[in-house]
């Protein structure tokens, strides 16, 4: 019998294929390996998209040299300008193609929390191209959401390939992510902790590794082809009394409610212009059409703002024009993605932190008679304070500020004002902006802890078929004659439409002061309760505190019944799924099969 080369070709790198993939999901060395080649790739595409964004404003609006940015220009005319209109409409076009396809973009956040860490590249690419034209025009926003949408997808791509376990993927999305952000900025910790908190989720010991490994593998290839670091300015004398934490504290106080206004500005805007009948693909060139008075009075409000914030930190501006300043900025970012410019507010938020800052340190100065803070240290902790508010990451902006000043004592303030900002920020306002936009859509998640486990365990997998389903109309008699005593536990009864009606509980029909001639509806339970196939588990767990029962009934949309469910069981399973989660935290190996990979058909 002969064999077919093609044939044995194809099992021998099948096999090989099968043998890699059980070394990334079983040996830690191999993910660790895995984890450096996502972090390098997450820190190519962001230099590479930040030299796209750069050259774009650069051969537009004249800019010389790398070390020039747009936020630092004295002038532009209005004929150049015209680029935010132009360019808008170009992301509106784009955005009339992602709306063809049904179903909204996910981003990292999204992705480990309700699919597992699967992301779709053509989201990514999309996401990517919308964001590179918004900033590259000079369009209020920042290009980091687009860092991390690459990088998340990169690790996502490349666990997906491999069929990794779903704790897997979700862990190299975090670590492509951080190592966007440490490939930005220069700052390996800062990259660690954007993982944690913002993608991961949680501190977990499964995933300390291989994030310092992807981030240390991003900042070896931002050294290797010379990028320099993300440096701050350093403010002079940073001695600390009590007096000054206490300012420092009222600081993070102002800049959460600063933080909180800005996202309530830009969703009062979006939601105007939703209930607006400008076709969305027009949005985005009338928000750049109004971006083009704000960018005439400064260009500081444009782009991201990286040369604006070293511009205001090393010049004393006077308090009127930063005041100015700061509500243009604040101004332009709403307009810019309240219109459908596609950005964040990583680095605005930043920015508009270093002009909180220096208002609230100028103001306490004239209200003293004398400064009493550094205004340069007031701006730093500002920043790190409104940016912790904004995007929800505190230890983030806490190691940003280390690694860009080197300034152990100013870091100790730090801590303190966005420990306060964020908290104030959870209390008021529950969201940091990405999960905001995530509940404005009906997502119901406020972090990236994972919660689309419970959403595959539906209904419908957990429910028992075949059980017994009589008219509602019967009498007790009747049904006492078909299912004797201790035969079955529940009837299900339906009415003439062979629509649910309720549940019987048999023992229930076999009491003392039961009518044998009664209908069976007389001692229906539950008849306006009941779960739907698809409810996910959270939704079946509600479902039964409020009906106080041991069993429900499954029904589809018509209201024709499915299955039982019992609650026992439900329980059960939802223990053994947070037992498997808190294992998989852990570090300890959990094994998973690969169909359960596919769960989510809408990645």
């Amino acid at each position: 019998m002969q064999h077919d080369p093609l044939t044995s070709g194809r099992e021998a790198v099948r096999s090989f294929g099968h043998a890699l993939r059980k070394q990334f999901r079983t040996r830690s060395g191999f993910f660790l390996l895995l984890a450096l080649i996502v972090g390098v790739l997450a820190g190519a595409l962001t230099l590479l998209q930040a030299d796209l964004a750069h050259g774009m404003q650069a051969w537009w609006y004249g800019l010389e040299g790398d070390g020039d940015r747009l936020s630092t220009v004295d002038h532009i005319g209005f004929g150049k300008l015209l680029l935010l209109p132009l360019c808008g409409a170009a992301v509106g076009a784009i955005s009339l193609f992602a709306r063809a396809r049904k179903r909204q973009l996910v981003d990292a956040v999204e992705a480990n929390a309700m699919h597992g860490g699967r992301m779709s590249m053509r989201d990514n690419l999309i996401v990517t191209a919308q964001t590179l034209l918004s900033n590259g025009s000079g369009a209020s926003v920042g290009l980091e959401a687009s860092y991390t949408q690459m990088g998340a997808g990169a690790g996502s791509q490349l666990g997906r390939v491999l069929h990794l376990r779903r704790v897997d993927i979700r862990t190299l999305v975090g670590t492509g992510a951080g190592a966007a952000i440490a490939a930005a900025f220069g700052a390996p910790l800062a990259g660690a902790f954007y993982a944690f908190e913002i993608v991961i989720g949680a501190y977990t010991p499964s995933a300390l590794a291989p994030v310092a490994v992807a981030v240390l593998g991003a900042e070896a290839l931002c050294a290797a082809t010379g990028t320099q670091p993300y440096l701050l300015p350093i403010p002079v004398g940073t001695g600390l009394e009590f007096r000054d934490y206490a300012l420092y504290v009222l600081l993070g106080l102002c800049s959460a409610l600063v933080g909180v206004a800005l996202m309530r500005l830009v969703t009062l805007i979006e939601l105007g212009v939703n209930r607006t009948t400008l076709p969305p693909w027009t949005r985005p060139l009338i928000g750049g059409l109004l971006l083009i008075p704000l960018c005439m009075v400064t260009p500081q409000v444009m782009s991201s703002g990286h040369g604006a914030l070293h511009l205001d930190l090393t010049t004393q501006a006077p308090l009127g024009w930063l005041a100015l300043l700061l509500l243009l900025k604040c101004l332009a970012s709403g307009v810019s993605l309240g219109f459908g410019f596609r950005g964040g507010l990583f680095f605005a938020s930043l920015f508009i932190g270093t002009l909180v800052g220096a208002v609230f340190a100028d103001s306490i100065a004239i209200l003293s008679g004398h400064a009493l803070i550094d205004s340069t240290a007031a701006a730093l902790i500002g920043m790190a304070a409104l940016a912790a508010s904004i995007v929800g990451a505190p230890m983030t902006m806490a190691m940003l500020v280390l690694e860009g000043t080197h300034d152990f004592a100013l870091t100790s303030a730090v801590i303190a004002a966005v420990l306060v900002s964020s908290t104030v920020t959870r209390q008021m306002f529950g969201y940091s902006f990405s999960t905001w936009r995530l509940h404005l859509r009906g997502a119901e998640i406020k972090s990236p802890r994972d919660v689309g486990w419970m959403h595959n365990l539906h209904a419908q997998a957990l429910m028992e078929t075949g059980v017994p389903c009589v008219r509602a109309s019967m009498d007790v008699e009747t049904l006492r004659s078909q299912f004797p005593l201790g035969s079955i536990a529940y009837v299900v009864l339906i009415d003439d439409d062979d629509a649910y009606a309720g549940l019987i509980a048999l023992p229930d029909i076999y009491a003392d002061r039961v009518k044998l001639q009664a209908p069976l509806s007389d001692y229906a339970r539950n008849a306006k309760i009941a779960v739907n196939g698809d409810a996910d588990l959270g939704q079946i767990l509600r479902q039964f505190d409020l009906a106080q029962s041991d069993e429900l009934a499954v029904i589809d949309a018509q209201r024709h019944v499915l299955g039982l469910l019992a609650e026992r069981f439900v329980r059960k399973r939802y223990a053994e799924e947070l037992d498997r989660r808190q294992r998989e935290m852990l570090g300890e190996f959990v094994e998973e099969a690969d169909a359960d990979n596919d769960d989510d058909a809408r990645t």
